[in-house]
């Protein structure tokens, strides 16, 4: 495993909470519960043909698709710690990995005392626009932040984590937070759409060449600027925020140069940055098998967030 920093001085922000925010239900510490993320129907015309889907068996067993409410589903631990972790699933734009990747991922987020966050996105593959998981990651952020006060959040600690898709649209949503992605719809689009820190696992950071050989790119080419408008190293600027990236050099999915150039990008800007290149591992890993190489991300991750004091 090899391993580079950067570390460099990063600016978080409090944001404040509308006092007309739609209250969350009532909730115990342990017990998840979903919040809508859009008050009415999303924006954007199309969307699935029939009900959500949770595929029950074969690689993609746990993985959900024809999302048509997008939403949140919040974990909190039994002693939260005032961090919040918006966890993003992979799967192409065309599924949501949430059985190997996102539900492992939230379960050990909430034994370092964060507050877990599952993230539902319409996906371009079910007939939704390409913009639209990008409007739903910018609208999570803003709806978590609006309730932080709820659920025990300190509003400048809430961080978005991606594997493979799920690591591109984190990276759009740290990159262009300042994008009009839709038009408001209430007071919690007033405030901020910037998470304080990213976790880009294996991720798909480029839909331009070399980089366009994943569904990923297919799935969003419906757009006709998608290859500016997603590619996320070309929207670092200062202001990205502390990014963690991880990915195995024999990735046969997303190339390893996704991480290189992002990590080239954040460097070059002055942004907190720490990259670890493992040897093997391939691509898909979630949180790893126990015993190999990438099974250490949790802990190097952890480490890097406590240095950087989100933990």
């Amino acid at each position: 495993m090899h391993l580079v920093r950067i570390a460099l001085l990063a600016t978080a922000f409090l944001v404040a909470r509308p006092g007309n925010a739609a209250e969350p239900p009532p909730h115990v510490s342990g017990s998840p519960f979903s919040i809508n993320l859009w008050p009415g129907p999303p924006p954007g015309d199309g969307g699935p043909r029939g009900p959500e889907r949770v595929y029950t068996s074969g690689s993609h067993a746990g993985a959900v698709s024809n999302v048509s409410v997008p939403r949140i589903e919040v974990y909190t631990p039994p002693h939260p710690n005032g961090t919040a972790v918006i966890v993003i699933g992979g799967g192409g734009y065309a599924r949501i990995g949430m059985g190997r990747e996102v539900m492992p991922t939230a379960t050990w987020l909430q034994t370092q005392g964060v507050t877990a966050v599952v993230l539902y996105y319409r996906l371009p593959a079910d007939h939704w626009p390409a913009v639209a998981p990008f409007q739903d990651a910018q609208r999570a952020i803003r709806v978590l932040r609006a309730h932080a006060q709820d659920f025990g959040i300190n509003p400048a600690r809430i961080g978005v984590l991606g594997f493979s898709a799920g690591g591109n649209l984190a990276g759009i949503a740290e990159t262009r937070s300042a994008a009009t992605f839709y038009p408001p719809v209430d007071a919690a689009d007033r405030l901020s759409a910037r998470p304080d820190f990213a976790a880009l696992l294996y991720p798909v950071i480029s839909l331009g060449q070399p980089y366009d050989t994943t569904r990923s790119g297919r799935e969003l080419s419906t757009q006709a600027d998608s290859v500016e408008a997603y590619s996320a190293q070309l929207h670092v600027t200062p202001r990205t925020p502390p990014t963690f990236l991880a990915q195995a050099k024999d990735d046969p999915i997303a190339n390893i140069g996704n991480s290189l150039i992002m990590y080239d990008a954040l460097k070059k800007n002055g942004v907190e940055a720490e990259l670890h290149v493992f040897d093997k591992g391939g691509h898909g890993w979630g949180m790893g098998t126990p015993g190999s190489e990438v099974a250490a991300w949790p802990d190097l991750f952890a480490r890097w967030a406590r240095r950087n004091g989100f933990l």
